[in-house]
């Protein structure tokens, strides 16, 4: 910025003029003032460039400074709901520590006590073939317990059966004839064969599409013998003519319009045609879930099932037929097989296989 102009004192005359002198620095004044009036106004126009700029970058920076905050709470609550999820999550974890630590000690003090009356127990062969034998006897009737089948625990007690055979000692001669006992006990025992079961579920559930319902209209026309075609021109001449042949097939159809047959249940004739796929569907559906309570070893719900599912067979479809006579006793024969049976116990053998490892 350039200093204003100062004007210097005036000067007195020194003659005996009596007129003034004009002022020596008028002529610069006027000259000076305009510039300095430009400059002021460019410094001006500068200083609102400069200002405007300056506001418009702090109002950039007060955005991203908004944005920041705003991520930064963001950021903060989700840090929050982080926090709260592994204090959660810890002290889950911390619970399933202490649930597994304490199932740990109870299966080290388990283990303990196994080892100490494994400890107790002779070593002797015979002492040992027992304790053998009673384990695997215990885990065969506990998966036939789990499967419905008593195939693992006979397997166990033949095996049982041929091992104390092998070793011939009197003093295991009771558990031999315990065994022997349990094994035709259990052949006795008649226990639902849950393959051949599922097997026919799913043939009954393929032969209801194909039913005949007792309201279906009309019947299948019969099938007339086949005609020896006439040899000689004398055959032909004596065969039945075209107008023959036309009023047969009028009267054969004219047979087939009324049909008389005895129902014994009315809500199956009153039953719309329409409705033929949903009693089928129903049907399949109730099929279908005996099979899966079969697949449950829930028998008393397969029972009541198929006892539904005889009841509309005999109500809805046409059990005259052989079709529907066979899928009749097919159904009859699923409920009759169904029944819940308790899987035998082994417990004359455990008894005998207790009696010995004890020494008496």
């Amino acid at each position: 910025m350039k200093p204003e102009y100062v004007e210097p004192p005036a000067i007195p005359a020194l003659g005996p003029t009596t007129e003034p002198l004009a002022p020596a620095n008028d002529a610069p004044s006027t000259d000076t003032n305009p510039w300095l009036v430009r400059g002021i106004g460019v410094l001006a126009v500068v200083g609102a460039l400069g200002t405007g700029l300056m506001w418009s970058k702090l109002s950039g920076i007060q955005e991203q400074l908004a944005r920041q905050s705003a991520d930064t709470g963001s950021q903060a609550v989700e840090a929050r709901v982080t926090s709260k999820q592994a204090e959660e999550l810890a002290r889950e974890t911390a619970a399933r520590l202490s649930v597994t630590d304490a199932k740990l000690s109870e299966v080290s003090l388990q283990r303990s006590q196994l080892e100490d009356l494994m400890q107790s127990l002779s070593r002797s062969r015979d002492e040992n073939l027992v304790v053998d034998i009673e384990s695997a006897i215990r885990l065969a009737q506990q998966q036939a317990q789990l499967t419905g089948s008593v195939q693992p625990l006979l397997a166990a007690l033949n095996s049982a059966e041929q091992r104390l055979t092998k070793v011939a000692q009197p003093r295991l001669a009771p558990v031999l004839r315990a065994v022997m006992r349990d094994i035709e006990r259990i052949k006795a025992t008649s226990v639902a064969d849950t393959p051949t079961l599922l097997f026919k579920l799913d043939e009954l559930v393929h032969v209801v599409d194909t039913l005949p319902l007792l309201n279906a209209v009309g019947g299948t026309p019969k099938e007339k013998q086949a005609q020896p075609v006439p040899a000689s021109s004398w055959a032909k001449a004596i065969s039945m003519s075209w107008w023959e042949k036309v009023l047969s097939d009028v009267w054969d159809n004219a047979q087939n319009l009324i049909r008389i047959s005895r129902i014994d249940r009315p809500e199956a004739s009153l039953l719309a045609p329409d409705q033929s796929f949903f009693v089928r569907e129903n049907l399949k559906l109730r099929l279908l879930n005996a099979r899966l309570g079969l697949l449950a070893r829930h028998f008393e719900a397969v029972q009541s099932d198929m006892k539904q599912a005889n009841d509309e067979l005999t109500r809805y479809f046409d059990m005259q037929t052989r079709q529907g006579q066979t899928t009749l006793a097919l159904a009859r024969e699923v409920l009759a097989q169904s029944k819940q049976i308790e899987i035998p116990r082994v417990d004359d053998t455990l008894a005998a296989l207790t009696t010995a490892a004890a020494g008496r």
